[in-house]
């Protein structure tokens, strides 16, 4: 593994207190060649919601200033991309477009629809079937987008759902039928095994191998993303090998960086 493109910061309230430099650093020790920070996106509610796990709309220009600087200080050592992890939000898809043209990259990461503003659906509670083809409508809406380099934790509603069942069947197929149609990579999310390894998921959790084993059979690419809280986060090398080992044994094509940020002929 030589990128992570899942890095949070202090900025979205429920990562660590650290600085974005000690991100790099323990990158570089690391060996990576690509760190991409991708913090929750800062949404400019239209009620007086305030995100309580999500970058506030006043760190928005702070964030963007601290990782340009770390790119310019770093430049010869790692390459460092500027990027959010962003919900589809129908109601605010303007601003999200802005957002797109102002970043590097975007991911897509469905936590929540059609907002967390009033609190509707939360997708990793889900335990009812309708709940779960919510979940899956609001993705297949949000890849169909254009604005997202790749699809974060896709298996993420399975966290606290009891059984893999002909809708997690239907629609992991329909998720990724249409991602290899997009071009569009399946993050396997470090997060969510360790989360499931320590017991914090109820149900099937996250990453799924029944949803893997389909996005295998549909010829999907995956990437590995750290969803890094720490910077320990990003030298858990035993999740990390676990990770690319069972991609490796599955036989699913793992990409070192996203289809369009290759890694420059400096490494």
């Amino acid at each position: 593994m030589i990128a992570n493109f899942h890095t949070h910061t202090f900025r979205c309230h429920h990562a660590g207190d650290y600085s974005d430099e000690e991100y790099v650093l323990s990158a570089l020790a690391s060996g990576l060649k690509i760190l991409g920070f991708s913090d929750h996106a800062p949404w400019p509610y239209k009620s007086d919601y305030v995100g309580k796990t999500r970058m506030l709309p006043d760190d928005l220009e702070g964030y963007i200033q601290s990782v340009n600087a770390l790119k310019e200080k770093y430049r010869d050592r790692i390459q460092i991309w500027l990027g959010m992890e962003c919900e589809y939000y129908p109601d605010y898809l303007p601003w999200l477009k802005r957002l797109h043209d102002s970043m590097d990259y975007l991911i897509f990461g469905c936590h929540w629809g059609p907002s967390d503003e009033h609190g509707e659906l939360y997708f990793r509670k889900v335990t009812e079937t309708a709940d779960l083809q919510n979940y899956f409508s609001y993705v297949f809406m949000g890849i169909e987008s254009g604005l997202f380099s790749y699809i974060a934790h896709p298996d993420l509603a399975f966290s606290n759902y009891s059984e893999f069942d002909n809708v997690c069947i239907d629609n992991s197929y329909a998720l990724c039928r249409k991602a290899k149609e997009l071009d569009l990579p399946l993050e396997y999310n470090i997060s969510g095994f360790l989360q499931k390894k320590r017991g914090k998921l109820t149900g099937l959790g996250y990453p799924c191998g029944p949803f893997w084993e389909i996005a295998k059979e549909v010829g999907c690419k995956s990437i590995i993303g750290v969803d890094a809280h720490s910077p320990d986060d990003i030298r858990n090398d035993e999740a990390i090998r676990y990770a690319e080992s069972f991609l490796e044994k599955l036989g699913i094509n793992v990409l070192d960086s996203l289809p369009t940020l290759g890694v420059s002929a400096l490494f």
